[in-house]
């Protein structure tokens, strides 16, 4: 890599505003927060909306949308067309 042209990569600590779990990654992003980790240093804290400790996908509460629905109210709504 090049000297000079790639941005501070750094550890970082995320926590999820919503279950307020916290985990140590790396990561470019700062912060003026900062929070002392489990080994005794302290990490810029960045806090987060959503992390895959609360996404609907990954805590298996996703909606699934009813897609076969969809065609039948365009045909009610607006007809087959004929050709």
């Amino acid at each position: 890599m090049k000297p000079g042209i790639h941005p501070d990569y750094h550890p970082v600590v995320f926590q999820d505003a919503s279950t307020g779990k916290t985990f140590l990654t790396r990561s470019t992003a700062t912060s003026n927060r900062t929070i002392e980790w489990e080994d005794g240093n302290s990490y810029p804290l960045l806090v987060v909306d959503i992390t895959a400790d609360s996404h609907p996908f990954w805590t298996g509460t996703q909606r699934l949308v009813d897609t076969a629905g969809r065609v039948e109210k365009f045909n009610r709504r607006y007809g087959k067309r004929e050709r």
